[in-house]
């Protein structure tokens, strides 16, 4: 196709000028099957099942590994929320070995023997800075900016050290697979006078273990899964936790009767409405853990599935955070009015001192700062406009994998959804292609 082909310079002098001008313009690539930015377990799902219908895709990561949120920026003692089965990826189960809620290194080698099984091999260190589509060609073009190394030496020249340059490549595609999901970015609030505080204040994106910090007061904000988890690893490393709890959240225990309560959730579905599944698990937990609304953790109106299902918001399942709260091993706070030196005063007029604050925040979609495009994303989250089970495709060749805020298991509805669709799209244009050329045969 010439005309997605680089134009190169007729009149270049030498080979130097010649790279330099080559240099100012991004090399371009064309790609038959969509580009898929992300290669976490979203882009990696969706890969697959493109694969497994015979259609090729290339998929771009910003990192230097798959599933960089797991590998690079989770805490140590993760493991995963829900039943193994629940979190599986199409096509592969989990291998039989694993306990039911495998542990973050388990994951990531599921990750790993999944990508190798399905032999999808990601253009690493790849950051997607713009991706437009251009309707005078019916393409998108994603322009993405990453390092490589400079292997190429000058006649003559002496031998220098391997070094990295920063090299554009603008990827030309008829679709477009957003998988880069909706923790892409942490999300750091404004803390009044965080300035001034003295000690470390770090996002759990940046935590690892407890053990650093050992008898040290630490302020967790953020009430959910990972900020109830943060919380029992400091208690088990001897720091003396404290829990920011600023709005109401519901807390579920991980199992009921020795069934993991998300799996009871979704059979009870099957036979009765939301609203009388809801009641059921609040009669349950409040059986099993009491009322947590006297430990501070008033609970919202809507009930825990009910609030998922309209907001996305995930009801936290208790595995020891909630004993700990009980024996006053760790200290429940209102929200945070302002920081000083060493103190942090909360909106009740308390002050109280801390060594460290660590903010369990949550994380963001980052689409609206590349992907210029505003009829399927909003501009404002950064989210499928339509609600789920709808948000996975858009215009022109556009979808969207892991946006539905139901974990795993909305990425592999995604997944083969969009598969099935570019599949149909990918057939019909090889049959067009077949009798235009059996036309033009001799």
């Amino acid at each position: 196709m010439d005309y997605l082909r680089e134009r190169e310079g007729k009149t270049a002098h030498d080979r130097r000028s010649n790279e330099k001008k080559m240099a100012l313009s991004p090399r371009r690539k064309y790609v038959p099957g969509p580009v898929i930015v992300g290669a976490g377990p979203s882009g990696l799902a969706a890969a697959a099942c493109l694969k497994e219908r015979g259609v090729p895709s290339e998929v771009l990561e910003r990192s230097n590994c798959i599933a960089s949120l797991w590998q690079l920026k989770t805490y140590d003692r993760l493991r995963l929320h829900l039943p193994k089965q629940f979190c599986e990826l199409p096509l592969m189960s989990f291998p039989e070995e694993f306990p039911t809620y495998p542990t973050k290194q388990q994951f990531v080698d599921y990750l790993e023997a999944y990508a190798g099984r399905f032999e999808i091999r990601p253009v690493f260190n790849q950051t997607v800075a713009r991706a437009e589509y251009d309707r005078s060609l019916g393409f998108w073009r994603v322009r993405s900016v990453g390092l490589q190394k400079k292997d190429g030496k000058w006649e003559g020249e002496e031998e220098e050290e391997e070094e990295e340059e920063e090299t554009e490549t603008e990827y030309v595609c008829r679709w477009l697979i957003v998988a880069t999901g909706e923790n892409a970015e942490a999300v750091v609030p404004e803390i009044e006078g965080k300035e001034e505080f003295d000690g470390p204040i770090l996002h759990t994106s940046s935590y690892r273990r407890g053990d650093e910090f050992q008898g040290k007061r630490v302020l967790v904000v953020g009430c959910g899964n990972s900020g109830m988890e943060v919380c029992l690893d400091l208690c088990n490393h001897n720091a003396f936790p404290s829990l920011v709890v600023k709005d109401s959240v519901h807390v579920l225990p991980q199992e009921i009767l020795g069934r993991s309560t998300f799996g009871m959730s979704m059979w009870l579905l099957k036979w009765l409405p939301m609203h009388l599944v809801d009641r059921f698990l609040l009669i349950v937990s409040w059986l099993m853990l009491g009322d947590t609304a006297r430990l501070g953790l008033h609970r919202p109106c809507l009930g825990p599935l009910q609030l998922k299902n309209s907001s996305g918001k995930t009801p936290v399942l208790d595995i020891g955070t909630l004993a700990k709260i009980k024996t006053g091993d760790i200290k429940v706070c209102p929200a945070i009015r302002r920081l000083t030196c060493h103190t942090v005063e909360f909106v009740s007029g308390e002050k109280e001192n801390f060594d460290a604050i660590i903010l369990a925040t949550g994380y963001k979609s980052n689409v609206p700062s590349w992907l210029k495009e505003s009829q399927m994303f909003s501009e404002k989250d950064g989210l499928p406009r339509r609600p789920f089970p709808n948000g996975w495709k858009g215009q022109c060749g556009l979808y969207a994998v892991g946006f539905t805020k139901r974990g795993l298991l909305g990425s592999s509805m995604d997944a083969k959804q969009i598969a099935k669709d570019i599949e149909r799209h990918w057939k019909a244009e090889a049959k067009h292609l077949t009798a235009f050329a059996s036309l033009n045969s001799p």
